[in-house]
């Protein structure tokens, strides 16, 4: 009966400790077949409307804005929980649903708890004269990195 009951721990320790190892196998291949591409042509600068959201692209987290003479992709992503405001055309803002925060339509946050503005991502115009968004490229405004010409385009 002794004997039966070490067999037992001896086996159930076996199959978790080879449980956590094909979980840990598992984990460092993951089913990724590829990632989107960093770049990403959004149009000409022509297209965009003065003072208006284009959320063409939203599901591929950008938002593109053409104000104040200035045309920058914003990321789509709340800095205060990473949830994803709402463009409110009537009211010029984006609306984060999870707490309230607010963004203008520069990116800026002016109410809410949100503790920053909204992320830019690099944006150029490329060869064929399309407007090229980069997502390898972040920038942020406290950080003094939206006065980076690969933040904006002037038009």
């Amino acid at each position: 009966m002794f004997g039966s009951a070490i067999a037992i721990a001896w086996t159930t320790l076996t199959v978790s400790m080879l449980g956590m190892v094909l979980g840990t196998v598992r984990f460092l291949f993951p089913n990724v077949l590829s990632e989107p591409p960093s770049k990403v042509k959004v149009g000409f600068p022509g297209d965009l409307v003065e003072d208006k959201v284009s959320d063409d692209f939203k599901d591929r987290n950008m938002w593109v804005v053409k104000h104040g003479g200035v045309i920058y992709a914003l990321s789509t992503t709340c800095t205060h929980l990473g949830c994803t405001p709402n463009w409110l055309a009537e009211a010029q803002k984006f609306k984060c649903p999870c707490h309230g925060s607010g963004f203008k339509i520069t990116g800026v946050n002016f109410e809410g708890p949100a503790p920053r503005p909204l992320e830019r991502w690099g944006i150029s115009i490329g060869e064929d004269g399309q407007i090229l968004v980069d997502k390898s490229k972040k920038f942020q405004k406290e950080m003094g990195q939206w006065d980076n010409p690969e933040s904006f385009i002037k038009v």
